[in-house]
């Protein structure tokens, strides 16, 4: 039978929840656990996908097509686990799962109430992830204990240890302790009163993990576990730490991962954290940068890229330097700006998103690093502007856009799928999860990849028009990746540059710290290239010359 481990917050949010759990998520794995991984959000949408990323972030892709929340990358990126859409579960979801059962009178006629149906719906829906060949179900609650909308989440869980068994379910409740300046004190009130909270509702947590930006002293421990009657050993201190990939290592030292097997009953080897600590100093002694410009609309909150920033860190990681973030918003990169803003940068990469503020700024960066031979990275979005670019600049198809952005463009070389297979229903579908992409052999994403064949996730209406692709591809542009069928473009590159190339899929999605996606390693090691004034002699130099060259750095 699978354990259970409920994650909840209080005092304020974005404290750490979802890291905290993915960082124990790994801890358990490294015990030899099989463990998955759930967030419960309290909020209405059925799911993120129709959210301003300004307020919710990145809608992070599972492999089955599930827009989710963009905690899932965190607990995928930690756990090297491919999760899916029932990982993700909103108010809005459960309460139209009810309401269908409802209306398909599955009720009998009951009256459908919180209590019993909403939260015999939540309960269902964890219980979903605990399959035969799973050890730990770790789910985290979003949101804080005091909001409104989160008491039918906290009411099932409560629920959930009477009916798995009291050894079978593990609470951890993370709070924070503020350290005041004048008086030079460490303040346990907030956590008191989030426990208390918590309490109220039925719930006693076992683990209180406190975020806290210095060590707790061990008389605020002692007074944590007396007041809110936790043992001392389960007050853990989790400090900021500098890197997000250090959190296991921190909450291992301070005994997490022990205790809760301990309560949990699990018996298990420690922790083999050689090779994750191995890659925690390579990060923290790297002294050589490169700087990569983001070229987004979604810059003003940092969230929105944050898969695109934690797979450039996994590339860099992997090429032994650091990687200097530089936001450049789209809106204002637009025609002779972009040279301004774009000057100094040792690679550029255009993310995705959706509409047609900022494009004409992300085709300029793709002119831009075209034209001076910088490094490239176009994902989704990406992918179109570069084309886009290439089809006014090199091909002379003046006024070819999107007919997203334009639907009167005289040269729509990005187009909806429907209307690329002569359906005039505007609607399109979008494609989103795993998709097929067969690679032509020769080409850079052939070497990238070292193979034919690949499967990346994907989130987009539009492609590239098959109707252009000759005219593209007679100009230089080479269609590396299409699908299976040969109908849609996957990949594109330019073979006469150090390195351009854009896929209108999104490889951030399943790129790793310790094993980055191809396509990010890649294009940070022709970032180190270009910093060290290498490749621009061979622009087609290959990858494996290339991986050699960076193992001899690491050594």
């Amino acid at each position: 039978m699978a354990k259970h481990i409920f994650v909840t917050g209080g005092v304020a949010s974005s404290l750490g929840k979802g890291l905290t759990a993915s960082s124990l998520g790994r801890l358990l794995k490294m015990r030899g656990l099989r463990v998955t991984m759930q967030k419960l959000d309290p909020y209405i949408n059925v799911d993120p996908g129709t959210m301003n990323p300004f307020q919710h972030g990145e809608v992070f892709v599972t492999e089955d097509g599930g827009e989710t929340d963009l905690d899932l990358g965190h607990y995928e990126r930690f756990i090297d686990e491919n999760l899916h859409r029932e990982s993700n579960a909103t108010t809005g979801a459960i309460y139209r799962t009810v309401l269908a059962k409802e209306r398909r009178g599955e009720y009998l006629g009951e009256t459908v109430q919180v209590i019993p149906h909403i939260t015999d719906e939540i309960k269902s829906r964890i219980n979903q992830l605990a399959s035969p060949d799973v050890d730990v179900v770790i789910t985290e609650v979003g949101g804080t204990v005091g909001d409104i909308e989160i008491l039918p989440f906290i009411e099932a869980i409560r629920q959930f240890r009477k009916d798995a068994g009291r050894n079978n379910v593990a609470y951890i409740h993370v709070t924070l302790v503020p350290f005041i300046g004048p008086s030079e004190e460490q303040k346990t009130k907030p956590t008191q009163h989030s426990v208390t909270e918590l309490r109220s509702r039925g719930i006693q947590p076992d683990v209180i993990v406190c975020r806290s930006d210095r060590p707790l002293g061990d008389h605020v421990k002692r007074k944590i576990s007396m007041l809110c009657d936790v043992e001392e050993a389960g007050i853990i201190a989790a400090i900021d730490a500098p890197d997000i990939y250090a959190i296991p290592l921190v909450l291992n030292d301070e005994g997490l991962d022990a205790y809760i097997c301990e309560l949990l009953d699990l018996h298990t080897p420690e922790p083999d954290l050689g090779e994750w600590s191995a890659m925690c100093e390579r990060a923290a002694s790297a002294t050589e940068t490169v700087r990569v410009g983001i070229i987004g609309k979604y810059v003003g909150l940092p969230d929105a890229y944050l898969s695109v920033v934690e797979a450039i860190r996994h590339g860099a990681m992997a090429a032994g330097v650091r990687a200097e973030i530089v936001w450049v918003a789209s809106d204002h990169a637009e025609g002779l700006l972009a040279e301004e803003r774009l000057a100094g940068l040792d690679a550029i990469c255009v993310p995705g998103g959706f509409g047609i503020r900022g494009t004409e700024g992300k085709i300029a960066a793709a002119r831009y690093a075209r034209e001076n031979r910088v490094p490239f990275l176009g994902l989704c979005l990406g992918l179109q502007c570069a084309v886009i670019e290439f089809a006014r600049n090199v091909c002379g198809l003046a006024g070819a856009n999107s007919s997203e952005f334009d639907e009167s463009t005289p040269h729509p070389v990005i187009a909806l799928m429907d209307s690329q297979l002569g359906v005039e229903d505007k609607g399109g579908t979008m494609r989103l999860g795993n998709w097929p992409c067969r690679l032509l052999p020769g080409t850079r994403a052939a070497e990238v990849y070292d193979d034919l064949l690949v499967y990346e996730r994907h989130r987009h209406r539009f492609e590239v028009n098959p109707h252009y692709r000759g005219q593209l591809e007679s100009n230089g542009l080479v269609c590396s990746g299409i699908s299976p069928d040969n109908r849609l473009v996957e990949m594109i590159e330019i073979p006469d540059h150090p390195f351009f190339l854009a896929s209108q899929f999104h490889p951030e999605l399943t790129s790793r710290p310790n094993r980055p996606n191809p396509m990010f390693r890649e294009f940070v090691a022709a970032a180190v290239r270009r910093v060290r004034g290498h490749g621009e002699d061979d622009a087609r130099a290959n990858v494996r010359p290339l991986r050699a060259v960076l193992d001899v750095t690491e050594r």
